[in-house]
């Protein structure tokens, strides 16, 4: 069923699937850093209403990018209690701080130095340590500083790659069989590095999951997995479904093509 909305020219899918699922298309680019800011501000004004601090674990890549820096900006700047924001990560490459490809730098330069975030309340995976140990403590951190049991993050940000897969949760690598720990070490072969990345245990416990696609490169397998065609349970981004969460797919024309 397709619906539009006006305010936004946004069409909202709802799939044959739970109420806890939906599909969200916006015209471009631009539009999904808007939604996906919005996103981010209904569920820290949903934690500040329930008077707990709002913990979001955030995504690498390029197109959260758009979305920080939306956050930045009125109106979303003003009306978050960012005070109240802690900050942890979905995945991170087994790299120092400053290296370029560090999704920690990332975030820093777009979102948190911009905000004046204090370090105290920002969460990093430490890509610069032993990959094995730097997994465990930060499933050691997560669990000091997220409530729950497992810890559940107010909000998971995600993106999707080409070949299905999410945070760094690769197709054929070990992670995907991890069913007790929150965080592991994933060797990833194609790229011939390490990576740290929170488990499905992790990512399913959360209250609310939103994936962030865009570009017509993406179309594919978005299509793949959210029409549930021929081979969809193998990719990795498709396993991600919070058992007492929700999970919203936000994606661009572009990235909707094959929907």
């Amino acid at each position: 069923m397709l619906g539009l909305k006006p305010d936004t020219g946004s069409v909202r899918i709802q799939p044959s699937a739970p109420a806890s699922f939906e599909i969200h298309v916006v015209p471009d680019a631009e539009s999904l850093a808007l939604a996906g800011a919005d996103e981010f501000a209904r569920a820290a004004g949903e934690a500040a209403q329930k008077d707990r601090l709002f913990c979001v674990a955030v995504a690498g890549g390029s197109t959260p990018l758009g979305v920080y820096r939306r956050l930045t900006q009125p109106p979303h700047r003003g009306a978050i209690r960012w005070k109240r924001v802690r900050f942890f990560w979905g995945d991170e490459r087994c790299v120092p701080p400053e290296h370029p490809r560090s999704n920690f730098r990332a975030a820093r330069g777009s979102l948190l130095r911009p905000l004046g975030i204090p370090p105290r309340h920002v969460f990093r995976m430490k890509g610069e340590e032993n990959p094995a140990r730097a997994a465990l403590a930060y499933e050691a951190m997560l669990r000091r500083h997220v409530p729950g049991r497992p810890p559940r993050l107010d909000l998971v940000l995600l993106g999707l790659g080409t070949e299905g897969h999410t945070a760094s949760l690769f197709p054929d690598t070990e992670a995907l069989s991890e069913q007790r720990r929150l965080v592991a070490a994933n060797f990833v072969p194609p790229q011939n590095e390490w990576r740290l990345t929170l488990t499905y245990r992790a990512l399913n416990a959360a209250r609310r999951v939103v994936f962030l696609v865009s570009g017509a490169e993406k179309a594919s397998v978005a299509a793949k997995i959210l029409k549930k065609q021929r081979g969809w349970r193998s990719l990795p981004a498709s396993r991600v479904a919070p058992r007492r969460g929700t999970v919203l797919w936000l994606l661009d024309e572009e990235a909707a093509l094959k929907l």
